[in-house]
């Protein structure tokens, strides 16, 4: 029973260093965020425009997968049908 006990209090422990590395690498990834846009906020400012136009053709290509066009819609006619 003492086995089982301590493979919990290690599991815990485990638990406890992937949060505090997870944690730690969230604060990396702020950090190395905020000085890549101080120092490059000027190229990419100037980018946006064309980003806006490219993401207009990508969302209509996306976003038409969901208006009615079901492939196998003749195979849900007949099962309405009752054939």
């Amino acid at each position: 029973m003492n086995k089982q006990h301590d493979h919990n209090q290690s599991d815990a422990g485990e638990d406890k260093v992937d949060q505090k590395s997870n944690l730690v690498l969230v604060c990396f990834l702020f950090i190395i965020g905020y000085f890549l846009w101080m120092e490059h906020r000027a190229h990419v400012i100037e980018f946006l425009p064309y980003l806006l136009l490219a993401a207009c053709p990508l969302m209509h290509f996306f976003m038409h997968r969901g208006h009615g066009h079901h492939h196998g819609s003749h195979e849900n006619e007949k099962n309405e049908k009752g054939d």
